[in-house]
């Protein structure tokens, strides 16, 4: 059929989703049990959200439904591949993932704090990092009093590890 004879209001858009946190394939989706409660939470409430859509605009209801299905999809892939992490079978020394890590940069004074965490739940702002991050990477197995040193493109960034919690 030409384009001339389709009526462009029946034309559906396609939902733009943006993609989850990266992670790349083939590593394992680790998260803390906190993080998968969070993805649990989320998956409620996109549920919740096709719920409560305004039937009033068939339209408007139908491209909202399309959207928080196609988040819905990506999310449950999300949690189907999750591996939850027990933090008390962690090494209580030494940092592995779940580690809530106090750090001393060099030429700081006051020390940083930062948890290891599964992609979806990290957030620097809360002070926590994703498993695969440059920082948490050159942290993991360390112990207190070792030094983790980052390479950056224009100098090293030096950290001592002051503490490990779980």
């Amino acid at each position: 059929m030409s384009r001339g004879f389709v009526n462009e209001d029946d034309q559906e858009e396609i939902p733009l989703v943006p993609p989850r946190a990266d992670l790349p394939q083939g590593v394992t989706n680790y998260v803390t049990q906190v993080g998968m409660d969070e993805l649990l939470q989320e998956k409620e409430d996109l549920l919740s959200e096709i719920e409560n859509l305004d039937p009033s605009n068939e339209k408007e209801k139908r491209i909202a439904t399309n959207h928080i299905h196609a988040k819905l999809q990506l999310l449950n892939n999300r949690i189907s591949s999750a591996k939850i992490i027990d933090l008390s079978q962690q090494p209580k020394d030494e940092i592995r993932f779940g580690a809530l890590v106090s750090l001393l940069e060099e030429g700081q004074k006051k020390p940083q704090r930062y948890q290891i965490v599964g992609v979806d739940e990290a957030n620097i702002s809360k002070g926590k990092i994703s498993f695969i991050s440059p920082l948490a990477r050159i942290l993991i197995n360390k112990k207190v009093g070792e030094k983790a040193i980052l390479n950056l493109a224009d100098r090293n960034r030096i950290f001592e590890i002051k503490e490990i919690k779980y």
